[in-house]
């Protein structure tokens, strides 16, 4: 597997890293751990979880993994989220509460998980700071942000003398893409590595879900995902995929995968699943 190192975090990569939203919700913790030693035996080394996915139970799953594992310091790369509303007392108490889920004695990586009007108060900014320099938080980023957002952000940042974000983490394939070349340029311009997840679109591109949503499937348990996918320029491009898919003999998950990962200025695509297969 293909790592790199994002300069600006100081943090090993691998080209293609694990989301674990599925851990504690759609999976359990024995089935969570079998993927993560399929994935961490092929050299991914990039692990990605949240305090909101299954009310951090995704977190604990992946502690325990890590502590029964127990890879080499410095071996592999966490990333954490919190979502908004965010002050500066939500996000102390949240980061140390992830800490003692993922058995850690620092987060490699700290997202905001969402853009949020407290997102640009100074003080939140600096609450973000001081984590870094307490060595709770070696890194910061900033996920599901526009341009615009992420500009004001990094200002406030530079004003005030704080820790700036240096990672984005945005959702961007085929059928829906939230990294505009603009965006992408703009992040080059500053030293901001970028991620990408949902390059299968949460199994949208697969087309499985052409003739109704499948039960058991994301869309069934997270019903929330449907508005993003379920519209007329996100079937338009999926009706292309398949044609050609047709034409061309690859499958409509190795296409869109291949997309996703020849995004130039992409450091890392997060992919998902419940079992090795997938």
């Amino acid at each position: 597997m293909e790592t790199t190192v994002i300069s600006s975090a100081n943090l090993p990569v691998s080209r293609i890293g694990l989301g674990c939203v599925t851990f504690g919700r759609e999976i359990d913790e024995a089935a969570a751990h079998v993927l993560l030693d399929y994935a961490y035996a092929r050299g991914i080394i990039f692990f990605d979880t949240a305090s909101a996915y299954s009310q951090g139970a995704s977190e604990s799953i992946l502690g325990k993994w890590i502590a029964s594992r127990r890879p080499a310091a410095g071996s592999m790369t966490v990333a954490t989220k919190l979502l908004p509303p965010y002050d500066p007392k939500r996000i102390t108490e949240a980061v140390d509460a992830s800490l003692q889920r993922l058995g850690l004695t620092a987060i490699d990586l700290f997202y905001l998980h969402s853009w949020d009007a407290t997102a640009e108060s100074p003080a939140v900014l600096a609450a973000l700071d001081a984590l870094v320099r307490a060595g709770k938080v070696h890194a910061l980023g900033a996920s599901n942000y526009n341009r615009d957002q992420l500009a004001t952000a990094l200002a406030l940042q530079q004003q005030h003398g704080l820790e700036r974000f240096s990672v984005l983490q945005n959702n961007h394939n085929f059928a829906v893409r939230d990294v505009s070349p603009a965006l992408l340029q703009f992040c080059a311009s500053r030293q901001i590595a970028v991620v990408t997840y949902s390059p299968l679109g949460a199994g949208f591109l697969t087309g499985k879900h052409r003739h109704g949503v499948e039960p058991g499937s994301r869309f069934d348990v997270a019903p929330g995902h449907q508005h993003v996918y379920f519209h007329e320029q996100a079937y338009q491009r999926l009706a292309r995929l398949e044609a050609v898919a047709a034409r061309s003999g690859h499958s409509q998950t190795q296409l869109a995968l291949a997309w996703a990962l020849h995004q130039e200025g992409v450091a890392s695509v997060l992919v998902g699943g419940r079992t090795p297969a997938h």
